[in-house]
């Protein structure tokens, strides 16, 4: 429980200064200057007040319970001072200074022995190498932080591994007038983790939005699990830093080699409902919105206007992101036929004309409110000189405050001449932004949220007839003889395992033996070269198809015999199956979260095309049918101009088998089925490649 960290009746600071520009005077000064509910007592060797507060030279002599201290000294005197907390019976440390593990070994050391020192006496440590929290709650106001920007109280709380980032968000808000609840920037989280931060706002009444920055997450499992309970009582607003283009380092498979750096990341950030962001202006300008109005039921928009083109420019944006601006119905256009002026547009999107006062304003909003096919409002409100702005502005306050649909506003103005039209929306709640871009994708945020909120993604299935013994037995194997990858028929008989369905398929030694598979499977045949040494069997010419007779075999194999020097080199012998769509399903173990799914367009041109897409497992039947209709290729995969679409419930049970195979064979570090050739009515794996690792 985090109450006495962000709700302290009293906080102590070690390390506290008389020097002005200084972090142990500043934290003083901020408890003071913005009025700490609690008793401050200053830690300082030196000085017998600080600020006009008395001094004390030992947390010891503190006359009263210390809930929170901060730490403003060199990093080597730190453990004996949580030592001398731990006798105050001090509950939380924050631990401003750096010198930890951020900085090395030596540093790494001392944390270390910080948090067994705290662990002993049962003290929390916020940080170290961080700023603090904040607490606008009237009746906390806690500025346990060095920072310098003074929020209003307000209801989006925030949590932070970045206090640079964090800060610049905070200071954005503040520059927008909006106010925050609580703020936390615990740098190295050596102790306090994010998932805590973010279970303590969830049960906080006061906080409406969590706004979430990370540059990575130390235990994903962990957070996965905190989020999903989290993300269900209320929105959370998230931005990853360290993005990157590069694919991960490890591609000794297509699915390896095409999975981003920050992609666990998104996908949990999917898998637990919560909203992500790439750009810091997005997310704030949408915190704005979320801390204020009701979650839109649908994605269908009002919209009001008093102008045209901001209106067309909106409207761009809100049908590209998949919003739809319906018709009103009869009703409502006669009504609003008898309140606006005769050369109103009474459609959706409806426009009152610039000369429209609070009254045109106020039948247009009260009508859509009233419409059934709408779930949110938009509203383009220009403020000319000729009509009272301030009027339209208080008639678009009263229909906010219903709280029945959101409005998003887009005011155009001079905020410094319609100054009080300005205070009177920001006064009303009414998320207003200059452009109208802006207001149409802080809507959009808004709507997409509803989407994933009330998204049902279903039971991952369980397919009893999967032989989890036979292909266990496989892979201990191999990882008991040193092998990173398995061979291809160990490949196909753990496929087979799971039922997976495979063109039918020898291994053959020789040319002899190549003959004589092919002969068995019927021709036309494929032959591919075998060895764990070669991973990308099309790059060194160890490929063959449509084979039709022995000869053709024979003099394939032995080609390949002479021209490629892999060791052991045997070679898979397979019914060639012309046409089809070529395709893709892997897997990639992430560490604490099981594996990464990946689904696209196969083949040679993979990683060219790279159309793909991604799900954390277990992987559901409507999460695999968003991997499949979530490709630029879907139409394809449908069927266009007369073609057939793909066996596309055989591709949805492939996927799940999958999933269920890796999530049961934690060793299997990637795999990939490329391609597998889908047809309208049966799928088959071609080619199949897994690696392995102990994951003890």
């Amino acid at each position: 429980m985090l109450d006495a960290l962000f709700r302290p009746k009293s906080v102590a600071v070690i390390g506290a200064s008389t020097k002005e520009l200084s972090i142990g005077n500043r934290i003083v000064k901020n408890l003071i200057e913005f009025g700490f509910k609690g008793s401050i007592y200053p830690i300082s060797l030196k000085a017998d007040e600080i600020l006009g507060i008395k001094a004390y030279q030992s947390i010891l002599d503190v006359p009263s319970d210390v809930d929170v201290v901060h730490m403003v000294i060199p990093s080597k005197f730190v453990p004996q001072a949580i030592d001398e907390c731990g006798d105050k019976g001090v509950k939380f440390v924050i631990l401003n200074g750096g010198g930890f593990a951020e900085v090395g070994p030596e540093g790494a050391a001392i944390q270390e022995d910080c948090l067994a020192k705290a662990k002993k006496h049962g003290i929390r440590i916020f940080g170290p190498n961080c700023q603090g929290i904040i607490n606008t709650d009237p009746d906390v106001r806690a500025y346990c932080n060095f920072t310098f920007t003074r929020p209003d109280p307000g209801s989006i709380s925030m949590v932070a591994l970045s206090g640079g980032v964090a800060e610049t968000i905070h200071q954005a808000f503040s520059e927008m007038g909006i106010g925050t609840r609580m703020y936390a920037s615990n740098g190295n989280a050596c102790d306090i983790t994010i998932p805590e931060i973010l279970s303590y706002y969830g049960d906080d009444d006061g906080t409406r939005v969590i706004l979430l920055y990370v540059e990575g997450l130390r235990d994903p499992e962990m957070f996965l699990e905190v989020a999903r309970e989290v993300a269900a009582k209320k929105p959370i607003l998230a931005m990853k830093a360290g993005r990157t283009e590069e694919g991960a380092k490890a591609a000794a498979s297509h699915t390896g080699g095409l999975a981003k750096e920050d992609l666990a990341t998104d996908l949990i950030f999917e898998k637990t409902g919560i909203l992500s962001f790439k750009d810091e202006v997005e997310l704030c300008q949408a915190a704005v919105a979320f801390s204020s109005q009701p979650i839109p039921t649908g994605n269908r928009v009002g919209m009001i206007t008093n102008t045209g083109g901001p209106a067309v420019i909106a409207t761009d944006v809100l049908v590209n992101a998949g919003l739809k601006i319906p018709p009103l119905s009869e009703k409502a256009e006669m009504i609003l036929r008898e309140k606006l002026f005769p050369e109103a547009t009474v459609g959706n999107p409806i426009d009152v004309l610039a000369t429209a006062g609070g009254e045109q304003f106020r039948a247009a909003l009260d009508v859509v409110m009233e419409e059934d096919q709408i779930n949110s409002v938009y509203l383009n409100f220009v403020t000319p000189f000729f009509v009272d702005a301030e009027s339209i502005a208080r008639e678009i306050v009263e229909v906010n405050n219903q709280k029945r649909k959101p409005i998003i506003c887009n005011l155009m103005t001079d905020k410094r001449q319609w100054a009080g039209t300005v205070e009177i929306l920001k006064a009303g709640g009414v998320p207003n932004f200059s452009f109208p871009s802006t207001a149409a994708k802080v809507l959009t945020a808004l709507t997409n949220y509803n989407e994933i909120r009330t998204r049902e993604i279903g039971e991952a299935r369980t397919f009893k007839d999967a032989n989890r013994e036979k292909a266990e037995v496989i892979l201990q194997k191999a990882l008991e003889t040193g092998r990173e990858f398995i061979s291809t028929a160990e490949v196909y008989e753990i496929l087979n395992a799971y039922r997976i369905p495979v063109a039918d398929w020898r291994i053959a030694a020789d040319a002899a033996e190549a003959v004589s598979a092919a002969t068995e499977i019927n021709f036309p045949v494929v032959v591919k070269a075998d060895s764990e040494s070669i991973i990308h069997k099309s790059d060194v010419g160890g490929v063959a198809v449509d084979l039709r007779d022995s000869d053709s075999v024979r003099s394939v194999v032995e080609e390949m015999e002479k021209r490629l020097t892999a060791e052991e080199l045997k070679f898979l012998i397979q019914k060639y199956l012309p046409g089809g769509k070529e395709l893709i399903i892997g897997a990639k173990a992430e560490e604490g979260l099981g594996h990464i799914v990946m689904f696209g367009m196969g083949g040679i041109y993979v990683e060219i095309m790279k159309d793909v897409s991604y799900k954390l497992t277990p992987v559901t039947t409507v999460e695999a049918q968003e991997m499949i209709s979530s490709l630029q290729a879907a139409p394809l995969l449908k069927g266009v101009r007369g073609e057939k679409g793909i066996y596309e419930d055989g591709i949805i049970e492939i996927i799940q088998r999958l999933s269920q195979m890796v999530s049961e064979c934690p060793v299997i570090e990637e795999l990939d089925l490329n391609p597998v050739i889908a047809y309208e009515d049966q799928v088959f794996v071609v080619d199949a490649r897994i690696s392995v690792a102990d994951s003890s």
